[in-house]
């Protein structure tokens, strides 16, 4: 016999008599997401530059990537941010970087609206919006959305992920970790890895094993049930750490220097259609050193490390596909919409010589070449800090500051008439649309708890010269079929009202009106 259900809140539909035999149970009906409602996986690799993937190009080996790409849709005029952090908070809340106060990566917050590095709460995340649409949430990986000063035990950990939509959480909270021994998180407290360096660790395929570990838990108990998966591994962020085997696989391929790899990825990219037949490459970077010029052992250094990047590269493609085979084998795979994507171009953090030390980069201390030279044998390894020359963004120059385009492919639920198709310019809006699901919206995102008739203003219509962010927060009316969101929002006005002011979710806010009247009244 089905069980009776009722809406929370509403009659007891059942009845209580003397006795069981003439009582009739009924059970306040769950929150289930809607039948066939797809996964949503959303992979975020950090720091690749546009040409450094096989589908763009790049002679770095990225199959899984690859047939991603080749399955679904190519993007090849895609905008992020410049830096980690804001990039990550726009794709979470499909807000402006101003607008959720994170103009700078954390650790570079300042004490102005717009950069104090604290996403305000009333900016939803996606997590938050699926989990009330019934949905299991899981961040795996780089966090880099906490406050620097609130991520210790001491917390406090409204700003951790389990604060922000996700139920589970496995990862580091910073910007960057070591690959071998990482400062690890799980859900709201801090871990050792699971074995040593020595054992075979690596975080990537840590990250990679926990992701698949939450979706089997889940969908060994409720197969039904949707999940959104936030999966953001280190890599190719530096330290550039990779095992050994890896980077020899690309022994001498990139001896040639990096004046020939723009040159051959360029046209690469032509024959893929990425970019047109016409197109022409743009200048030499003139802070990046001519390879002709180099002396024969910085020629052997760069290329070294080259070699590493694109090792590490290919280690982090092997982990993804761990991760989309693991749903195929579920027979998961063609009901899961994939989105991947870089949050900035290649890292300038290595400057013109590489390091061997990333922390000089972040202290301002210029980087001593024969120390460089000294370790070119231990590259990759876990005792240095690996980071290459500022390069691969072919067809642009080598800094990522600018918030040029990125890296994405998205893999719909269903494939079969997405196949092999490539957009060529989009609008950031339209990312935003590939990505909704039924409701994206979250209360009081579109009205003003004091006024509901004022909308909120978002940040300066004008962007910073160069800079573009994923989803686009302009303010603009509704569009169709928002109505039911619309009124989410009058529901959360009309229960701040009753309440003094005082937000059901968010009590520490009041609206505006009752803050001046309890301002007279005292």
């Amino acid at each position: 016999m089905a069980l009776k259900e009722y809406k929370p809140g509403t009659t007891f539909p059942g009845r209580m008599g003397r006795t069981i035999g003439e009582s009739e149970p009924a059970w306040p009906s769950p929150l289930r997401a809607r039948q066939g409602a797809p996964n949503v996986l959303f992979i975020v690799i950090d720091d690749t530059g546009f040409g450094q993937l096989g589908c763009y190009g790049s002679p770095i080996a990225t199959p899984n990537i690859d047939k991603l790409a080749k399955n679904g849709l190519l993007f090849n005029n895609m905008h992020t941010t410049a830096l980690c952090s804001p990039s990550r908070s726009c794709i979470l809340t499909g807000r402006n970087h101003h607008s959720n106060a994170m103009s700078c990566i954390t650790e570079g917050s300042t004490g102005f609206p717009g950069g104090n590095g604290a996403i305000p709460f009333e900016n939803g995340f996606l997590s938050e919006t699926l989990l009330q649409q019934g949905y299991a949430t899981y961040a795996v990986g780089k966090w880099h959305l906490t406050p620097a000063e609130q991520i210790s035990a001491a917390g406090p950990y409204d700003r951790w992920p389990l604060g922000r939509g996700f139920e589970r959480y496995y990862g580091f909270l910073g910007g960057d970790t070591h690959q071998y021994y990482p400062d690890l998180v799980y859900d709201n407290h801090q871990v050792e890895p699971p074995k040593t360096p020595e054992e075979g660790y690596h975080l990537t395929a840590d990250l990679a094993d926990r992701a698949i570990g939450f979706i089997a838990d889940l969908k060994q108990v409720a197969p039904d049930k949707p999940f959104f998966l936030y999966f953001a591994p280190g890599a190719n962020h530096a330290p550039h750490h990779v095992p050994k085997e890896w980077a020899d696989k690309y022994k001498g391929k990139f001896d040639g220097g990096w004046d020939v790899y723009r040159e051959t990825t360029f046209a690469r990219q032509k024959e893929l259609g990425i970019m047109p037949k016409d197109a022409v490459l743009s200048r030499h970077d003139p802070d990046v050193q001519e390879w002709a010029k180099l002396p024969a052992d910085e020629r052997k250094l760069y290329a070294r490390m080259m070699e590493v990047f694109a090792g590490f590269c290919e280690h982090m493609d092997h982990h993804v596909g761990r991760l989309i085979d693991f749903l195929e084998t579920m027979g998961e795979l063609d009901n899961t919409l994939i989105m991947f994507i870089s949050d900035n171009g290649a890292s300038s953090e290595g400057g013109p010589n590489g390091s061997v030390n990333e922390n000089k980069f972040f202290n301002n201390v210029p980087d001593d070449l024969k120390q460089n030279l000294a370790a070119i044998d231990e590259l990759g390894g876990r005792n240095i800090s690996t980071t290459m020359p500022g390069v691969g963004r072919t067809p642009a120059t080598r800094r990522s500051s600018d918030g040029s385009a990125r890296p994405i492919a998205a893999g719909p639920p269903t494939r079969s008439s997405f196949t092999g198709r490539r957009v060529s310019r989009i609008r950031a809006r339209s990312v935003r649309n590939s990505l909704t699901p039924s409701t994206w919206s979250q209360p009081c995102s579109r009205r003003s708890p004091s006024n509901p008739r004022r909308r909120f203003a978002a940040s300066p219509s004008r962007r910073s010269k160069g800079s573009a962010s994923p989803m686009s927060s302009r303010t603009r009316r509704p569009r169709a079929g928002t109505r039911r969101n619309i009124s989410r929002c009058s529901r959360t006005v009309r229960s701040i009202r009753m309440d003094g002011g005082r937000c059901a979710r968010y009590p520490e806010r009041r609206s505006r009106k009752a803050a001046r009247s309890l301002a007279r009244s005292r």
